[in-house]
């Protein structure tokens, strides 16, 4: 456990888009969004001084952290002598978890650097047979932006990617006044579980295709934005193009790139 040493406090480095809660209910509180089922390990991304950490450390799980600051990793070290064998100092985003994980099932949970967290989503979804359940927080509005539905505003490519293989809900919210530095905006905390079924019966890495191109455009229809898959005027003449991205839920989406998949292979 941690000791009460009079270490020096880690300081927040701007680059990294570090903001350290220092509210120990809210850690408290993140950390209570595992629901421990199907797996035995976390993985925890960018504990800094480890105030969410010693949470996990007190759960039946086995706990990994992975941090790319050399002085968080340094205070962790010295403060959680039990963790250190499990301390992965690499950035997340460029290393391979099978060198820890091997293969097995883990979650993942974290207070998310701001600047990486879309990123952190994507990858997190190309390991999702790996991760039956991902949790922790985000800037407010990127939190609902995986949970929204469609026809909202924000609804997008994270929002239909991240639900076609997991059930997202939105738990709670945070101000920026238990952080340090203060972020200037809310943080909000969301967790995704993955579906008891999550294989689509369709393409995934056209389904992926699909998705980004309809929303890099999404204020055209599906017709317009989709020019560049070179499809087939019968099936342009299909309703489900005249509609926009935000009007398609994630199941029209996986209808959807069914089509798309067929008239390629016709």
């Amino acid at each position: 456990m941690a000791n009460n040493s009079n270490q020096h406090q880690v300081k927040a480095k701007k680059h990294l888009g570090q903001h350290f809660l220092n509210d120990e209910s809210v850690a408290q509180d993140i950390a209570d969004t595992l629901t421990l089922n199907g797996y035995k390990s976390v993985l925890e991304i960018g504990p800094g001084m480890g105030v969410l950490t010693k949470y996990l450390l007190k759960k039946d799980i086995t706990t990994y952290v992975i941090e790319i600051d050399t002085e968080s990793v340094e205070y962790l070290q010295a403060n959680y002598l039990n963790l250190a064998p499990r301390i992965i100092e690499k950035d997340f985003l460029k290393y391979d978890l099978n060198e820890i994980f091997k293969g097995e099932p883990f979650a993942i949970i974290g207070n998310y650097p701001y600047n990486i967290s879309t990123q952190i989503v994507f990858k997190m979804l190309e390991m999702r047979d790996q991760i039956p359940e991902f949790s922790g927080m985000f800037q407010k509005e990127v939190a609902e932006r995986i949970c929204s539905k469609e026809g909202s505003k924000v609804y997008g490519i994270l929002s239909v990617l991240a639900q076609a293989y997991y059930d997202a809900e939105y738990l709670f919210t945070v101000p920026p006044n238990v952080f340090n530095p203060p972020p200037k905006v809310d943080s909000g905390v969301m967790r995704l579980i993955r579906k008891a079924d999550y294989s689509l019966p369709c393409d995934d890495a056209l389904f992926f295709k699909v998705v980004k191109a309809a929303f890099q455009q999404r204020r055209k229809t599906i017709r317009n934005s989709l020019k560049t898959f070179d499809l087939s005027d019968n099936l342009k003449a299909n309703s489900i193009f005249d509609k926009r991205p935000e009007q398609l839920n994630v199941q029209q989406f996986i209808e959807l790139t069914q089509l798309i998949e067929n008239d390629i292979k016709a």
